[in-house]
């Protein structure tokens, strides 16, 4: 599949607002719709008297929506353009909000509401930080010193560490708590939308992708997921078994160690959720510039010190559901930030490594959708809890995250440019 060459800006000179910086907002805002739910499950809980299962529910449909989101979402917007789909996401998102918003009383429309917001973050993912990275180059950016990867993912966790916050403060102590997230929310993603038109497109709709016929266009979509015969081994062997622990290392912040602790901190618990929440992004987001001499100083094996941080947060996990302590609650939400810091930026730069500029929002969305996979331990284990104790429970999870980050430093090893810095974090 090929498409026209992007055209330069016919000024690049130094606008007012960096081109970047127009969709890092709406992808910013995106991501806030996704993660601000959190902190609110405790209180779905609290004031609509939902079970565990049911918040549980909640958050597997958010999944639901998230994983055709990211298979689909990034091939469209190979082919249709950036700002195109992007739109439709920050249109879904508002959709989406406005049902969270209306529904609260309601579990069918509590899980409808997190399916369409799950749509909408998917688009962020994988055509947001597609589009930062494009624009992060010349000619949008003349020498550019940061990468776009790490843009991309700071914009990302910076939307969901702030909407977690804000909207957990709201939950708290606001009036109106299962409607006023939502209304801020909306506010914020319109004025987003504004700043988004004024961003120059990267990757103009393919020639008669609109007029191809549906079998035409499916396979145009099949292709853009296509992992190049070259880079499966480097796939299969180091990004696909690192991925899902990118998120599932924030699952053990603020998804299960607010579960265990709740009982601790009275009529808190809400609010701690949000400062458990808020601790491992902002760690996240700290340690993200620093990715680029992490990768000197292991030899381009930051990725397997990602994984290294994240079983340490899972052992010290298994340790507070014996123990049941605040602060190493807070001490988890850190480790585990650094985790999912080093880990989000190093797996997006190795995806941008292996993608040609025709299929790289297909084959981030591709990555996201495994690095998603992580948000469903809260719902095994909560499964699995019944039968045995979450002692032995997140002993396993540890154990599995060590096993995978042995997979991929093995393989990183005997790969090629395993000893090299990495290139694409100068």
């Amino acid at each position: 599949m090929s498409a026209p060459a992007a055209s330069a800006p016919r000024s690049i000179g130094a606008p007012r607002v960096k081109p970047w910086l127009m969709v890092a907002a709406a992808t910013a805002m995106l991501a806030w719709g996704g993660n601000h739910f959190t902190p609110l499950l405790l209180m779905y809980r609290q004031v609509d008297g939902y079970s565990s299962v049911e918040v549980d529910l909640f958050l597997a449909f958010y999944i639901l929506g998230l994983v055709p989101g990211f298979l689909v979402g990034g091939p469209l917007a190979d082919r249709y353009g950036r700002k195109r789909v992007m739109t439709i996401g920050i249109g879904t998102g508002v959709v989406g909000s406005i049902v969270l918003a209306a529904g609260a009383s309601s579990p069918y429309w509590l899980c409808a509401g997190r399916l369409i917001i799950g749509v909408s973050v998917a688009v962020a993912m994988v055509a947001g930080t597609s589009w930062i990275e494009e624009l992060s180059q010349e000619p949008y950016e003349s020498g550019a010193a940061t990468s776009g990867a790490r843009r991309g993912s700071l914009a990302l966790t910076a939307g969901f560490g702030i909407g977690a916050g804000i909207s957990g403060v709201l939950a708290q102590w606001a009036p109106a708590p299962t409607v006023l997230p939502y209304v801020l929310q909306i506010g914020l993603l319109l004025a987003s939308a504004v700043l988004l038109a004024g961003a120059p497109e990267t990757r103009p709709a393919i020639d008669g992708a609109s007029a191809g016929s549906l079998g035409t266009t499916l396979r145009g979509l099949a292709a853009d997921l296509r992992i190049p015969a070259e880079k499966r081994a480097r796939f299969f062997g180091v990004v696909a078994p690192t991925a899902p622990w990118v998120f599932g290392a924030l699952a053990i912040a603020y998804v299960i160690t607010p579960a265990l602790i709740g009982p601790k901190v009275g009529g808190d618990e809400v609010a701690f959720a949000t400062l458990l929440t808020v601790v491992a992004l902002a760690a996240g987001a700290l340690v993200q510039p620093l990715v680029r001499r992490l990768a000197v100083l292991t030899g381009g094996r930051q990725l397997v010190l990602g994984l290294g941080l994240t079983f340490l947060a899972a052992a010290l996990c298994a340790v507070e559901a014996a123990v049941l302590s605040p602060a190493l609650a807070v001490v988890i939400a850190v480790v585990a930030g650094l985790g999912y810091g080093i880990s989000i930026v190093s797996g997006l730069i190795e995806v941008q490594r292996m993608a040609g500029p025709d299929d790289l929002a297909g084959l981030t969305g591709l990555y996201c959708s495994l690095t998603y996979v992580g948000f469903l331990m809260p719902v095994a284990l909560a499964a699995l809890a019944g039968s045995t104790s979450y002692v032995t429970l997140l002993i396993v999870v540890a154990l599995l995250c060590l096993s995978c980050a042995v997979t991929a430093g093995w393989n990183l090893r005997s790969a090629r440019r395993a000893t090299e810095p990495d290139p694409a974090l100068a």
